[in-house]
């Protein structure tokens, strides 16, 4: 049986149309959390959220959950790529990751990021969350 330790919600957009911006090749943060594991030893992250994304056929982004409060390729936990497969019309993307190897902190921030092609747009929602147990 698990222990529940903490969870958290970051929303950044709650509707279709915001933030109505360019992606870049740059890592563009969406969300951030912070989750209280109390110093317990090899707790359970799991990470999940969504990003929408519009743009021209065949554009390509990707998701990129990182154990830190900014980018660094190093602490990258979690990264899913993928395809824009309809023009017009904005693409929901829903992810799920865990970290297995978070830290025995007392607190571990997680960052969601989002690049890609820059004719493809974050089209909203964004919404970024995760739950840490003991085991």
């Amino acid at each position: 049986m698990s222990t529940f330790l903490d969870s958290r919600s970051s929303m950044n957009s709650n509707t279709v149309g915001a933030p109505g911006v360019a992606l870049t090749p740059t890592p563009a943060l969406f969300g951030i959390i912070g989750l209280q594991t109390q110093g317990v030893a090899n707790p359970l992250v799991t990470l999940s959220g969504s990003v929408g994304i519009s743009g021209d056929f065949g554009d390509t982004y990707t998701v990129q959950i990182v154990r830190g409060a900014s980018f660094s390729p190093a602490n990258v936990i979690f990264t899913a790529s993928g395809v824009v497969t309809a023009m017009a019309t904005t693409q929901v993307v829903s992810f799920a990751a865990q970290d297995l190897l978070a830290p025995a902190a007392l607190e571990t921030v997680y960052t969601a990021f989002v690049s890609g092609v820059t004719t493809a747009i974050r089209n909203g929602p964004e919404v970024f969350m995760g739950t840490a147990t003991a085991l």
